[in-house]
């Protein structure tokens, strides 16, 4: 992202722990990858999944329930514009509780801006093959960049990676993929992403709209946040950790005691609560992450077992003999996975995603970013290519 950081703001005075409840989500998206878009609304509670798995699958990983998104009447593109923003007000006011005239005088000095829509038609994972996306995120400046933010930060790190089991390496690869470990943190006003998305792209209108309504719910529940003043992706995503408005309410976490979360500069915060986007959406502690698969000879391509573009980790590796698909010699092994294949430098690539892996893709959908992420890791932590 050719984006400059935004100046670090002083600290506030100390608010109240909130026990409120977010698109890692939290997170999301820089201007190489489409927006960590997590389903999600209720507290840090993990709802088990009510569906039952094919026969001969593993169930599914369980998630955090849907979050909620603004209704057809701030959405639907046959309304009027000033009706629908009108329809939005009255939402947000009564969803959350926010008073109206302050959604309308902040949404008065909101602007529409067409550079946000023609980022969002063009996420890197649509347009580029993983021999051309790997190289963005595993090379030396980022590997380097990596290790001293570890070092520099090891002890507020391995703290959080020893209460949670989500490996400190991890951590360090989410803040270095989403912003270069806090240098590249986005320069559009999140006002503006948000009302741009929310009324100018009908596609993606009620999640954008929810995350605006949720945008006014975090400001209020954490009133150091000026919501004019708030900088970020092209999809309105926060912080170190680009976390959506949605995942701050829902999973941030006050990392060092100091009465609030602040996820834009605060490190103990922003390690805090990735850590806990992981656990939340099912981290596995001491689980494998992915394995280099080999496919054998004649074997078809894999399918997965519902939706094409699923992660989900739900195929016993017996099964995936069966079909053709095994770990490499040394690899890590699993209860269950999925088959990733992404065309390198040496031309087809496979490789099984782990329960661990589908939790990575839960910050973004692709299994690019998540590989990604992991081979950063690796290589921070001395042991990847």
């Amino acid at each position: 992202m050719n984006r400059h950081p935004r100046p670090t703001p002083s600290r506030p005075r100390l608010l109240p722990v909130l026990a409120a409840p977010l698109l890692l989500a939290a997170c999301a998206p820089s201007a190489l990858h489409a927006p960590a878009i997590a389903s999600e609304t209720a507290p840090v509670a993990v709802a088990a999944d009510a569906a039952a798995s094919a026969p001969g699958l593993l169930p599914p990983v369980p998630q955090p329930p849907e979050r909620p998104v603004a209704p057809p009447a701030v959405t639907d593109p046959a309304i009027d514009r000033a009706q629908r923003i009108a329809n939005f007000v009255d939402y947000t006011a009564a969803t959350y509780g926010v008073d109206p005239a302050k959604v309308r005088a902040v949404l008065a000095g909101a602007e529409h801006k067409q550079s946000i829509i023609d980022a969002m038609s063009r996420p890197a994972e649509a347009v580029r093959p993983w021999r051309d996306y790997r190289p963005i995120f595993i090379n030396d400046a980022r590997i380097s960049g990596g290790k001293a933010f570890y070092a520099e930060n090891r002890a507020a790190l391995d703290r959080v990676a020893a209460e949670t089991g989500v490996p400190a390496e991890y951590i360090v690869a989410i803040i270095g993929v989403e912003t270069s470990y806090g240098r590249i943190t986005g320069n559009h006003r999140v006002l503006d992403a948000l009302y741009t998305l929310a009324f100018g792209f009908p596609k993606r209108a009620p999640f954008f709209a929810g995350e605006l309504a949720q945008l006014f719910a975090l400001a209020k529940e954490e009133p150091q946040l000026d919501i004019p003043a708030l900088k970020g992706s092209y999809a309105g995503a926060m912080g170190m950790g680009q976390f959506m408005p949605s995942s701050y309410r829902l999973w941030a976490k006050d990392g060092d005691g100091d009465g609030r979360r602040d996820l834009l500069t605060h490190k103990p915060d922003v390690f805090a609560s990735i850590a806990n986007y992981f656990v939340v959406h099912g981290w596995e502690r001491g689980g494998p992450v992915v394995a280099r698969a080999d496919k054998a000879e004649g074997a078809a391509e894999f399918v997965p077992s519902g939706d094409p573009k699923s992660l989900e980790p739900d195929h016993p590796l017996p099964r995936l003999a069966e079909l053709g698909f095994t770990p490499r010699a040394g690899e890590p092994v699993g209860e269950g996975a999925t088959v990733i294949a992404l065309d390198g430098d040496a031309g087809r690539e496979y490789w099984l995603g782990y329960r661990n892996f589908y939790v990575i893709s839960r910050y973004n959908r692709s299994p690019m970013y998540s590989l990604a992420v992991h081979q950063l890791a690796q290589a921070i932590a001395g042991r990847g290519p």
